[in-house]
């Protein structure tokens, strides 16, 4: 069994189509939270590769990202609180590359 860590992704992208090019990558690597929020289940190695493409893809000077290691995927009960809509952690499941 691969050691996946889960991670919740928060970014604030300054151009819309800077903005766009980030939405679609985080797609290939996790699920979709809500807006600019993204949780991923990933090896050492697919984060060290988000964060390479992430940091191709992103205006240093005009935007930030958020990357918040929460622990091992398959350990870790995240604590949290939602008003509205449910929030599911994500499971683990295939990974289409």
């Amino acid at each position: 069994m691969r050691h996946e860590r889960l991670y919740i992704v928060a970014y604030d992208i300054a151009e819309p189509k800077r903005w766009r090019r980030v939405f679609q990558l985080m797609k290939g690597y996790g699920e979709w939270v809500q807006l600019s929020v993204f949780q991923c289940r990933l090896s050492d190695q697919r984060h060290a590769e988000l964060l390479q493409l992430l940091e191709g893809t992103i205006s240093s000077q005009d935007d930030r990202l958020l990357v918040i290691d929460v622990g091992p995927a398959d350990e870790v009960t995240p604590r949290f609180r939602t008003i509205g809509a449910p929030f599911d952690v994500m499971e683990r499941g295939p990974i289409v590359v």
